[in-house]
C-alpha cells in the first residue's frame, strides 16, 4: 500500500471536512427549497471514499455508486461548484441541471453515477470492468451499493459473471445499518453481508469503514489483485450514516444516544486527533484548513446560486439525435 504520510493525513482531513460541510450545506438548502426531490447525504461514510482514493489509480480507475453520490465525484477530480449547481438544477451542473441530486456523473473523471435504481448499477460496474478487460486498459471498477441493494438479485447475477470472467472489479457494500430504514438483521438471517461471496469463491470478508487507513489497505490488496487478472472482491465496509436515509427519513428506527455513540468513533476525528498527536500541523494550520472549507463551500454555493437554469429547448437536446430528421436541432 502506498504510504500513509503527514500530507497523506493532511489531506484527507481537509477533503473528509470539504464533504461533510458540503452535505451539511446542502441540507440546508433543501430545508430552503434550494434543493428539490431527495437528498441523501454522506455524513459518516467519509472514509469509505478517502480510504479508496489513496488506493486508486485516478488516471484508469473508475468508480460506480447509487444515489448517496454527491461527494464521490468531487473526490474523483470533479468541481465541487458544478456538484454544487447540479443539485440546484442549474444549467452549468455536471448534467447541465437534467439529473439531480442522485444522478451525479462524469465521464472526464471516471465518475458513471448516481443511480437511482436500488441495486442498479450493481451489474453496470460489472460490465464497465467487462470493457476494461475487453480493452485492456488495466483500469480497475469500484462499485459500490448499500447494505439495502446487497438483498436484490442483480447483485448475484453480477457476482456469478464477474468471478466466471475474472473481471477487474471491486464490489463494495457500503453497509451503514439500515437501508432505507430497516435493519440489516430484519432483512436476512445472516448480518455478515461479506459471507455472500463466498458463494461465488470470490475473495471477501469486512473491513473498518469507519478508519480511512483500514480501508486504504483492504482496497489496495482488492485492487491490486483485479490489476494483475485474478478477478473480483467483495468487502463489506462497515460504516454509519449521521443523518437519515435521505431528508425526508424520520429516524424512528433509532435512537439519537446510537448515532452519539457512533460519532465517538467519527472518521474525521479519528483523523484530527492523530495529526494533532503526531503533530502534523499546528493549531493555526488546522483552522486554515477549516476556513479553506468553508470558503470554497460558500463558494459553490454563490457559484450554483448565481447560475441560470437551463432553456426549456434543452429537453430536445438530451433525448436523442437522428441525422435524418432535421426538425429538432441539437445544440449539446
Amino acid at each position: 500500500m502506498k504510504e500513509v504520510t503527514k500530507e497523506v493525513y493532511l489531506k484527507w482531513y481537509e477533503d473528509m471536512l470539504l464533504w461533510r460541510k458540503f452535505e451539511d450545506k446542502l441540507a440546508a438548502l433543501y430545508i430552503q427549497q434550494k434543493v428539490r426531490g431527495f437528498l441523501h447525504l454522506y455524513n459518516g461514510q467519509e472514509a469509505v471514499l478517502a480510504g479508496a482514493l489513496h488506493a486508486m489509480d485516478l488516471t484508469k480507475d473508475k468508480m460506480i455508486t447509487a444515489y448517496r453520490n454527491h461527494v464521490q465525484p468531487i473526490g474523483m477530480g470533479v468541481d465541487p461548484r458544478r456538484v454544487m449547481a447540479e443539485l440546484l438544477g442549474k444549467a452549468t451542473g455536471t448534467s447541465k441541471g437534467m439529473g439531480g441530486s442522485m444522478h451525479i456523473f462524469s465521464k472526464e473523471h471516471r465518475f458513471y453515477g448516481g443511480h437511482g435504481i436500488v441495486g442498479g448499477q450493481i451489474p453496470v460496474g460489472a460490465g464497465l470492468a467487462f470493457g476494461d478487460k475487453y480493452n485492456n486498459t488495466g483500469g480497475v471498477t469500484m462499485t459500490y451499493f448499500g447494505d439495502g441493494a446487497a438483498r436484490q438479485g442483480s447483485l448475484h447475477e453480477a457476482f456469478n459473471m464477474a468471478m466466471l470472467w475474472k473481471l477487474p472489479v471491486v464490489f463494495i457494500v457500503e453497509n451503514n445499518g439500515y437501508a432505507m430504514g430497516t435493519s440489516v438483521e430484519r432483512t436476512a438471517n445472516h448480518t455478515d453481508i461479506w459471507k455472500l461471496g463466498l458463494g461465488y469463491e470470490m475473495p471477501c470478508g469486512p473491513v473498518d469503514g469507519m478508519n480511512p487507513v483500514k480501508v486504504a489497505e483492504a482496497m489496495t490488496e482488492a485492487i491490486e489483485r483485479a490489476r494483475r487478472g485474478d478477478g473480483p472482491t467483495f468487502l463489506e465496509m462497515k460504516t454509519y450514516r449521521y443523518r437519515g436515509h435521505s431528508m425526508s427519513d424520520a429516524q424512528l428506527y433509532r435512537s439519537k444516544e446510537e448515532v452519539e455513540e457512533y460519532k465517538k468513533i467519527d472518521p474525521i476525528t479519528q483523523v484530527l486527533d492523530i495529526i494533532k498527536d503526531k503533530k502534523y500541523a499546528t493549531d493555526e494550520e488546522i483552522e486554515a484548513i477549516d476556513q479553506r472549507v468553508k470558503d470554497l463551500v460558500q463558494e459553490c454555493v454563490d457559484f450554483a446560486e448565481s447560475s441560470p437554469y437551463p432553456e426549456p429547448e434543452q429537453l430536445y437536446d438530451v433525448v436523442y439525435a437522428q441525422e435524418d430528421y432535421p426538425f429538432t436541432p441539437h445544440k449539446l
